[in-house]
């Protein structure tokens, strides 16, 4: 079900006559999927810088316009139930948006390999090290993009298998017979599909990474779709695209396949949002696809 919200700040007569003055808009509005995990699209002036605060009053993020005047907002798996945006030196009052919740369970998965959880072995650990490099590289690079504008479309025809969110704990032993214990957010949505099922763009952008073999991934492709939303696809039995490639909604990325650290065929599919604002990346996190699929275009 969409969680959709919109809230609007207006200003008093007074405010909107110096605004009106100094050519800058006279509200924030934002939309969205107002859910944890969800994304909200706001707009005002272009270039504005704009507060996320939580109930304490505690600044989470701070965020900035486009030079359309558009931003935006991801929202953590445990985001409060109630956000404030306050635009930075604008007499543009603040506005609180309500963020509804999300119910995630717990799941114990036994009898794994614990091979297929952690690199264990010294080739294991160089061969993941390298693929993590290349990740950060990736997500550090930002493109122009229509972002959600064009709304989001499934990237494989076939059925949801894993939703976003839920913590597993993976309970195993490995090739020599140690026993092993992981626990992890699955932060993607996998769709059950077999090798060779062709995997198309969401929405448009421009390919960041594409790579055949990185350690737990596989076959990986980026795609930054702008504004800070990257697409994740993983597991790939073929890459068709290559990085620097602009890519519009529907093209062909690649292949569905069981490459990397799976235990069987399936896309996993992840969304980062990434905060242009903030030149340190540890304040990005993941946001639940099958919620963009609710976001209409605009």
């Amino acid at each position: 079900m969409r969680a959709l919200l919109l809230a609007v700040a207006f200003l008093p007569p007074a405010a909107l006559q110096t605004a009106a003055d100094n050519h800058t808009p006279q509200s924030l509005s934002c939309a969205g999927i107002a859910k944890q995990s969800g994304l909200l699209r706001c707009h005002a002036a272009p270039d504005m810088e704009i507060e996320v605060s939580g109930p304490d009053g505690e600044t989470r993020r701070t965020v900035k316009t486009n030079q359309f005047g558009r931003v935006l907002i991801g929202l953590q798996q445990k985001e409060p139930s109630k956000l404030q945006l306050t635009p930075v030196d604008s007499v543009i009052r603040p506005i609180t948006m309500t963020i509804a919740p999300r119910h995630d369970d717990f799941r114990l998965i036994k009898g794994f390999n614990c091979d297929k959880v952690d690199a264990r072995t010294e080739a294991q650990k160089q061969h993941a090290a390298e693929s993590w490099v290349k990740k950060q590289e990736a997500f550090a690079s930002f493109h122009a993009g229509p972002g959600v504008t064009q709304g989001f479309i499934r990237p494989v025809e076939g059925p949801a298998s894993s939703p976003f969110g839920p913590t597993r704990k993976y309970v195993g032993t490995g090739a020599n017979g140690e026993p092993c214990e992981k626990i992890s957010v699955h932060e993607g949505y996998d769709f059950a599909v077999p090798t060779g099922t062709p995997v198309t763009a969401p929405a448009g952008g421009t390919v960041i990474l594409a790579d055949e073999d990185l350690y737990y991934e596989g076959g990986t492709v980026f795609l930054d779709h702008g504004d800070g939303l990257v697409s994740v696809f993983l597991h790939l039995s073929d890459v068709s695209v290559k990085e620097g490639h602009v890519i519009p909604q529907g093209e062909k990325l690649g292949e569905t396949g069981n490459t990397g650290r799976t235990t069987g065929p399936h896309l996993h599919w992840a969304v980062k949002w990434r905060n242009p604002a903030d030149e340190e990346r540890e304040g990005d996190f993941y946001i639940d696809p099958a919620l963009l699929l609710d976001l209409e275009p605009r």
